[in-house]
């Protein structure tokens, strides 16, 4: 079984959007780029809208390079169903939903000179509202489902547009994002499950062996192995690791969101492709999907 592989990559403000920097996104994607390029590879990147109006020339590179250009809100505002509570954040209203994500897609579409058709939201945390909005839309593909959260979609499927988690007869395609379904989760939400970033806090080599984990269960389960992976361009440029002042206050990340940042996590992606590779794996867009 040749297991299909998705790179997402969130084109957002640095540090999971926790600062108003755009660092990574200007000095981290000529790099990812470059060694996509040097692997034959090509990805989605989902840009917010503030991303493509504030930095053109990037969406531009992306768009030259022949990856994928895709929408990822407005200003990485959680649009859908709450994961888990975060100080100070709350998702919009839902019928707040099918306008912010126009305004962003015009924006990206704009900027990119081609159509929005596919789309990941900020956190994942998805909604049936933002599905129904993404099918009016036009999109053809989501790639916001957490499959370590809601569980029970281990493969692309067509969502209901009662309910973005069951099966239904929409025509926008939902891609679950991977997680090692095989391991007891003692967290609350499952987040132990979400492999993201283990490939830069440890290694490719422990992300494989969770990538291992879920393809004997994709054999024994019959199903197509598809892995659908999302990184960030900030996690390819040194983050800083203390204090980051802004504004009227500052933010202190934690550790392991800003760990080995820059090159080692370059070398590390470098090092997973070609692991994947080995695997025979077939590297789409999302977009390829359909």
């Amino acid at each position: 079984m040749k297991p299909t592989v998705i790179f997402g990559f969130d084109m957002e403000t640095d540090i999971g959007s926790w600062t108003p920097f755009y660092e990574g996104l200007v000095h981290g994607t000529p790099e990812i780029l470059n060694l996509l390029a040097r692997h034959k590879v090509q990805s989605t990147f989902y840009f917010t809208g503030d991303a493509a109006k504030s930095h053109p020339e990037i969406v531009k590179m992306v768009s030259a390079s022949g990856n994928e250009i895709g929408c990822h809100s407005l200003y990485h505002e959680t649009l859908g169903d709450e994961l888990i509570p975060i100080p100070g954040l709350r998702s919009i209203l839902p019928e707040e939903c099918y306008h912010r994500v126009e305004v962003a897609t015009k924006i990206v579409e704009d900027v990119a000179g081609c159509k929005m058709r596919s789309f990941r939201a900020p956190r994942l945390w998805g909604s049936t509202a933002l599905i129904n909005a993404l099918e009016d839309l036009g999109y053809k593909t989501d790639a916001s489902y957490p499959m370590f959260f809601h569980k029970d979609r281990l493969t692309p499927y067509h969502p209901s547009r009662k309910n973005w988690l069951s099966q239904g007869d929409m025509k926008i395609l939902e891609i679950p994002n991977f997680a090692d379904m095989t391991i007891a989760s003692t967290d609350i939400g499952g987040r132990d499950r979400d492999q993201w970033p283990k490939f830069r806090t440890q290694s490719a080599s422990a992300l494989m062996v969770h990538i291992d984990n879920m393809l004997k269960m994709y054999q024994e389960k019959n199903l197509p192995a598809v892995f659908c992976f999302y990184f960030h361009p900030w996690e390819f440029y040194k983050m800083p690791e203390g204090l980051v002042h802004f504004g009227e206050g500052a933010v202190l990340p934690d550790p392991f969101i800003v760990k080995n940042c820059g090159k080692y996590a370059l070398e590390q992606l470098d090092i997973l492709i070609g692991l994947l590779k080995d695997k025979d794996a077939v590297f789409k867009r999302a977009i390829d999907l359909i």
